[in-house]
């Protein structure tokens, strides 16, 4: 780390309080790291080993540090005192489908993400993954991860959170644990959900008909709830499509065919009741990315970024409750039930 991405030493970060340093890995398309920035969270670095997500970042964030290398070359040491360190580990290993974790796992990097934690000991931790992670088959595991969380300090939080509880109008739970260290874990809250979100043809609507399909205004009423999950990220996958037969029957449904990704939206002479298909620039305003968000890369390694990303109004969501934490603000709201208990899961 040097001079220019380094976070300022203590003395001085207690002039500037409202200012918290974060560092990400696996941040892809950075879903994440735009949450955490709008949380009010300057990244001393983004690791990320896919080269088009690492063009994204940077043609988005040129002032960003982005470091294009496998995660496993990173040193925590290199980053002591970092206010947060966070990252979205690959999800394979944890989905109901595969196979039990073994202990040399090579798809696993929740090991790797623990090590850097102990070498750089932030105030505090953020990881998502999916929700598999909070079945019953990975109880021990989750317990494994708390244990050295807890050997080093920290109070650990897991909460199941779901995308389209915080404006995405999309089906997209996640699995994500917050740990702190020292006062902030007492003043931890995880943040409220934030009403329903827009469905489908409302998000989706302005961009169905910029090019003239005289179906549009239809389509946009029938598609009158949120998105099946996003995916299609693996490079397993293949080419960019919605996903497996289920998630493109509930993109059918909505009046989207799910076969593929279109380079354009539809035009004037798209068939009136035709079913359209996203493009990625729609697939990218469902995962919850501005507009304004370029991703880089061809349409495959695009939808791949896309299908990846956490949502960033999420990741907001839990970065401002997490800086609520650290500052020690007061939080006025009343805690619901569920968040007294705080789902102790490990």
């Amino acid at each position: 780390m040097d001079a220019r991405t380094a976070p300022p030493p203590p003395s001085q970060r207690d002039a500037f309080v409202h200012q918290l340093h974060s560092l990400e890995i696996c941040a892809g398309a950075g879903g994440q790291a735009l949450g955490l920035e709008r949380a009010g969270f300057e990244h001393v670095a983004a690791v990320e080993i896919e080269a088009a997500a690492c063009d994204t970042l940077r043609l988005n964030r040129p002032t960003w540090n982005v470091l294009h290398t496998d995660v496993r070359e990173i040193s925590g040491l290199d980053y002591r005192g970092v206010d947060l360190f966070a990252g979205g580990v690959p999800c394979p290993p944890f989905s109901v489908a595969g196979r039990q974790l073994g202990e040399n796992d090579d798809r696993d990097l929740f090991p790797v993400a623990l090590r850097i934690v102990e070498g750089a000991m932030p105030t505090a931790v953020i990881l998502e993954n999916v929700p598999g992670l909070a079945t019953a088959k990975f109880a021990d595991y989750r317990e494994r991860v708390r244990s050295t969380l807890a050997r080093l300090g920290y109070t650990v939080f897991w909460q199941p959170l779901n995308a389209c509880n915080f404006g995405v109008p999309q089906l997209r739970p996640r699995f994500v644990l917050v740990a702190l260290r020292g006062a902030a874990a007492n003043r931890f809250v995880w943040p409220h959900p934030e009403g329903s979100p827009p469905t489908i043809g409302q998000a989706l609507g302005d961009l169905m008909s910029a090019r003239a399909w005289s179906g549009a205004s239809a389509w946009a009423a029938r598609a009158n709830g949120i998105g099946p999950t996003l995916v299609g990220g693996s490079k397993l996958h293949g080419g960019p499509d919605l996903g497996p037969s289920r998630s493109k029957a509930g993109w059918l449904a909505l009046g989207v065919n799910g076969g593929g990704i279109a380079d354009l939206a539809p035009d004037a002479s798209f068939p009136k009741d035709g079913l359209p298909k996203l493009t990625i620039r729609m697939a990218a305003r469902v995962q919850g990315f501005p507009d304004s968000w370029v991703i880089s890369g061809k349409k495959t390694a695009a939808y791949r970024q896309i299908g990846n990303a956490f949502p960033a109004p999420v990741a907001a969501a839990v970065g401002n409750a997490v800086r609520e934490a650290i500052h020690g603000k007061t939080i006025v709201k009343k805690a619901t039930q569920q968040e007294r208990v705080r789902l102790k899961l490990g």
